[in-house]
């Protein structure tokens, strides 16, 4: 990880001033350099290449690359309409050739057209076409032939083989210099400067497959496919054949062949420091992860490679190779196994999703009876208060299952729900195992302050957890890599303010008040810079939410009010903080920038707007197409405050009775409530970061009301006693 650049928080605001006024005036920057290109890279596009379509024997070209170069897991995610989840042959060329990702308009993939031959080159057809619907027709605005452009202008030589190619290599008038069908027809490749080579024997066996009565195109059979992949390797071995010394070779299963998938990258030759790409894995600065890249990576790789400067529109990052002593075999059933990993997690995901909020909503249903009405006596209120700490753990539950491969176990979706079962079961275990759980905030400081530090170390040390997570991010999906996702973000700033709030009460109850306050401002300050800082949770939106929910709940917590001129104070401190941050970042070289530093650029070159209307999209969409996130909310909401907040048959209300004996709840709660109000404005997630958030607030919250009950004896009524006998004598 990068290592924070000089000077204190004071020297990063005062950096901030030059860099508004740039914000308001600049617009734009310069071209790329045009300086002359060194190297030679050649590039081979395989769609669809899997890597558990290597095998030692089938394919001992292919083999031969794993054994002798870096390997990784290829992000292929490039802008298909919506509807359709995968990218087809066409777009991951035109992906390749933008930097940027890129799209069609057909909800069915079709092969690239043959080119327009004239002379020794060729034209792409249509491309006019192609490039007006992705000016207008994509929320990315990739410029097409930007690769190929680059490269002539600066002196480069380009050459492509087969259709694809001339998508991928072609200028922006999307015409190549030299073109040929085989690799046996270009000949020798020391004259090019970029060789293009497309193998898409995958790719058109399954696209002549055709389509199915589904209108979906049909799976290729095994044999069918192991046929396509062993044409590949040909090709591929062709190529190697033809390698001139000292040449750059990339290979990229550059889009899919049916459902999304992650799929094969290998580089071999000289790496972008000089040296040879090592045997073992290939990460790059976009994903901060070990064996895995994405497409517009290899564009970035490319350029990096020829000694040329990347363009702004090129929004990736360099592979690097990481080396490592496994054999090949290892290599090749790891990626392979990530790959099983991303297409378990599409299929467990929504069924997940489904029964998570039927069953939290169960729960809160039956709560309310147990508490409002009082049925089950004292042994149902026990139960409620063991399953509500069970379900404040879920989401915690969630992220570290990934310390186990559930994805391999015979039933994925069984696999995946038992084992976070029992990390919740564990959770909630630790929270009832010691004297601690006697208390009012005992069971909620220990499950909010675990569900704190595991996210907390987890973004210190790589984000491990969330890759794959059922409430994390998806590789293949390639919306993040690194960092806080929003849902991550939403479970870690509910639990840290919980479980500092459950710190505090313990602290104050021993007359440590003004310690209790510095230990809340001082870990929730590391809290809310760790969200935001580029090494760490780089995270955007989140940074205001969560300074603002921290500050309210430190305010609360010292006896003082909230008023609207401290919210205000406090949203310009949450502006200023991530207006430093991502400035800070920005002053780092390109290559080394997270999204926050590119945002900064990109306000720079006026494309901010276009960033943020992308994002507010999606926020509604989320919000209005997920009903049962929403739902969730709405109902974990009414039963905080209609159920939990109003007098019930035990007595007093149970929320009030919590306040009583532990009054930094009520600070806690409000804030967490604030955090997550924010955070659902400001993050392109919506609905889904209350929603999370209220996961682990409300059960925690009435864990802790229910062990408010049980030390303080309801004052029932009293059934009223039979009539007293009269004491007069008999009438005679």
């Amino acid at each position: 990880m990068s290592s924070a650049r000089g000077g204190s928080l004071r020297k990063l605001t005062l950096l901030l001033a030059p860099v508004v006024l740039l914000l308001l005036s600049a617009g734009g920057t310069a071209a790329a350099s045009a300086t002359a290109p060194t190297g030679r890279v050649v590039v081979v596009g395989v769609p669809g290449l899997l890597w558990s379509d290597l095998d030692r024997t089938r394919t001992p070209n292919l083999w031969t690359l794993v054994e002798s170069g870096g390997s990784a897991s290829l992000s292929t995610r490039a802008a298909p309409p919506k509807g359709r989840g995968f990218t087809c042959p066409v777009e991951g060329w035109l992906t390749f050739s933008a930097g940027q990702r890129a799209g069609t308009s057909g909800m069915n993939c079709a092969l690239p057209a043959a080119p327009q031959v004239s002379g020794a080159g060729a034209s792409a057809p249509d491309w006019a076409g192609l490039v007006s619907f992705n000016a207008t027709g994509t929320a990315y605005k990739p410029v097409l032939g930007q690769l190929g452009q680059l490269v002539t202008a600066a002196g480069g030589q380009v050459a492509a083989v087969g259709p694809g190619a001339i998508l991928g290599a072609a200028d922006r008038s999307g015409k190549v210099g030299k073109y040929a069908e085989t690799v046996e027809q270009l000949g020798d490749l020391t004259p090019y400067t970029l060789v293009v080579v497309e193998a898409g024997d995958l790719a058109r066996a399954w696209i002549r497959a055709g389509l199915g009565a589904d209108g979906e195109h049909v799976r290729l059979t095994r044999q069918a496919r192991q046929e396509a992949v062993a044409a590949v390797d040909r090709q591929v071995g062709a190529v190697l054949d033809r390698l001139p010394p000292e040449t750059s070779l990339l290979l990229a299963g550059l889009s899919d062949s049916g459902s999304a998938h992650l799929h094969v990258a290998i580089a071999r030759g000289p790496s972008p420091d000089g040296t040879p790409y090592p045997r073992g894995l290939l990460t790059a600065a976009s994903t901060r992860q070990d064996g895995l890249v994405t497409l517009t990576d290899l564009t970035a790789t490319t350029f990096t490679l020829l000694g040329l400067e990347t363009p702004k529109g090129s929004v990736g990052r360099a592979w690097t190779g990481m080396g490592g002593d496994a054999p090949a075999s290892r290599t090749a059933a790891d990626l392979a196994g990530e790959d099983l990993a991303s297409q378990v997690l599409v299929t467990v995901r929504g069924p997940f999703f489904t029964a998570f909020v039927s069953v939290q909503i169960l729960f809160y249903l039956l709560a309310s009876v147990a508490i409002r009405r009082g049925w089950g006596g004292s042994r149902a209120l026990t139960a409620v208060q063991v399953v509500a700490v069970i379900s404040g753990a879920i989401a915690i539950a969630t992220f570290l299952a990934q310390l186990v491969p559930w994805w391999t176990f015979p039933v994925p979706m069984a696999g995946v729900v038992l084992t976070i079962l029992g990390i919740a079961c564990a959770v909630a275990g630790a929270a009832f195992a010691g004297p601690w759980r006697a208390h009012v905030l005992g069971p909620l400081t220990v499950v909010a302050g675990i569900t704190s530090l595991a996210l907390l170390i987890d973004v210190m040390t790589g984000s491990g957890l969330q890759i794959n997570a059922v409430t994390g991010y998806e590789p293949v999906t390639g919306g993040r890599f690194y960092g806080f996702g929003n849902i991550a973000f939403a479970v870690y700033s509910a639990g840290t303010i919980l479980a500092l709030a459950g710190i505090a009460q313990w602290l104050i109850g021993r007359g440590r008040r003004g310690l209790a306050l510095a230990v809340c401002a001082l870990y929730g300050g590391l809290a809310v810079f760790a969200d935001g800082w580029p090494a760490w949770g780089a995270d955007f939106g989140g940074v205001p939410a969560f300074l603002a929910g921290t500050a309210v709940f430190v305010i609360l917590l010292s006896g003082h009010r909230v008023s609207a001129v401290k919210l205000g104070l406090i949203g310009l401190a949450g502006t200023v903080l991530i207006g430093a941050i991502a400035v800070a970042d920005w002053l780092r070289p390109a290559e080394r920038r997270t999204h926050l530093g590119t945002f900064v650029q990109q306000v720079l070159d006026g494309e901010a707007w276009t960033v943020v209307a992308r994002k507010f999209g999606a926020m509604v969409g989320i919000t209005v197409g997920n009903w049962p996130l929403t739902l969730l909310s709405l109902v974990a909401l009414a039963f905080l405050f209609l159920v939990l907040n109003r007098p019930s048959r035990w007595g007093a209300a149970a929320l009030g009775r919590a306040y009583a004996l532990a009054p930094a709840l009520r600070a806690g709660l409000i804030g967490a409530l604030t955090c997550a109000l924010i955070g659902f404005l400001m993050n392109d997630s919506g609905i889904a970061i209350p929603a999370m958030a209220l996961t682990v607030a409300v059960p925690l919250t009435l864990a802790a009301c229910v062990r408010a009950l049980q030390l303080s004896p309801p004052t029932m009524p009293e059934r009223p006693s039979a009539p007293a006998g009269t004491t007069a004598p008999p009438v005679a």
